[in-house]
């Protein structure tokens, strides 16, 4: 009698994983069949909102669906995290967070739901934008190596602008002090990055680091010089501007987001939208549209997206520590 109940208990079971697998995968083919809304924590207008706008674009075209954009900033990211976690996990709200807040927070505030996999699961990566390391022209330096050396010989005197503490330009900062063996002056600003353009334009400060759509304008008006770009590699689009690590080996410094879903997400919808965010990403005029703003793209799987973020994490949480031991 025992064994007829344990055999029938395992039929029921394998009938009930059957189905809810059944249901997950018309689920997923018929998804979405509505429109879909993407979380950034990014302000508007700002180039992680620019982005994520290419990006709902394509997959829109893609899915002949709407997708919005739903601006959450503030907090360091945490706003957006939260409310992204928060989400029904059906696919119909996604999570596209920056650097900053996946790479940061973990470190800082560990029980905020910003952990891959325990709080969302990696979809794909959409774009990264590396920091170019920008000067005021009256300052007499035209490489890092030539900044560097004044700094050290005026300790403290230095100032650079970020657009936040806590941001990418913030670590940036602290890392180049870290590996150049500087002090500078961080002066935040936290509402206009066209005042901390103009403070820098008019040699109040003497450095910022932003990404090149924030800087673009005063660049070609000749009022900050291009020093250095953190990328790995010299830049297409930029060949005659150095990378830093031509002056300080191994220094990189690289803006990016990934799509991510609340846990509990079908695993065939995740794969269906990994699949299209590949697709559309993988664009030329996606691409052509992304290097406008000095931004570039590549795909990713689940897996891979997975292990990057942790890579990056590890990378960046000396800097974390740096920051919270001032």
């Amino acid at each position: 009698m025992k064994r007829r109940q344990s055999g029938f208990s395992i039929v029921i079971s394998f009938l009930l994983t059957l189905s809810a697998s059944s249901a997950a995968y018309a689920q997923a083919s018929d998804y979405p069949n509505k429109p879909v809304t993407i979380i950034s924590d990014a302000a508007a207008g700002a180039a992680p909102d620019v982005t994520t706008r290419f990006v709902a674009e394509g997959l829109g075209k893609i899915w002949g669906r709407q997708v919005i954009v739903l601006n959450r900033p503030g907090a360091n990211g945490s706003i957006a995290a939260r409310a992204a976690s928060d989400a029904a996990p059906d696919g119909y709200t996604l999570f596209m967070p920056s650097l900053s807040t996946f790479a940061a927070l973990p470190t800082v505030a560990p029980n905020l739901p910003v952990k891959l996999p325990r709080d969302f699961l990696p979809i794909g990566f959409t774009a990264e934008q590396p920091m170019f390391i920008t000067v005021n022209p009256a300052l007499g330096v035209k490489t890092l190596a030539q900044y560097i050396e004044l700094a050290k010989k005026e300790p403290g005197k230095l100032s650079v602008a970020v657009s936040g503490i806590g941001r990418l330009t913030h670590f940036t900062s602290e890392l180049l002090q870290a590996r150049a063996d500087i002090k500078l002056v961080t002066i935040p600003y936290t509402h206009s990055m066209a005042t901390a353009i103009g403070d820098v334009a008019s040699g109040r400060v003497s450095l910022i680091i932003e990404n090149y759509s924030a800087i673009v304008g005063a660049v070609k008006a000749g009022q900050v010089n291009l020093m250095a770009v953190a990328s790995v590699e010299r830049l297409p689009e930029f060949p005659n501007v150095p990378t830093a690590a031509e002056t300080i080996p191994g220094f990189t410094a690289t803006g990016w987001q990934v799509l991510l879903a609340p846990v509990g997400t079908p695993a065939p919808i995740i794969g269906k939208v990994s699949v299209d965010l590949s697709k559309a990403v993988s664009d030329p005029n996606f691409k052509t549209r992304l290097a406008t703003i000095g931004a570039y793209s590549r795909s990713m799987t689940p897996e891979e997206v997975l292990a990057f973020v942790a890579k990056e994490q590890q990378t960046w949480l000396p800097v974390v520590q740096r920051i919270s031991d001032k």
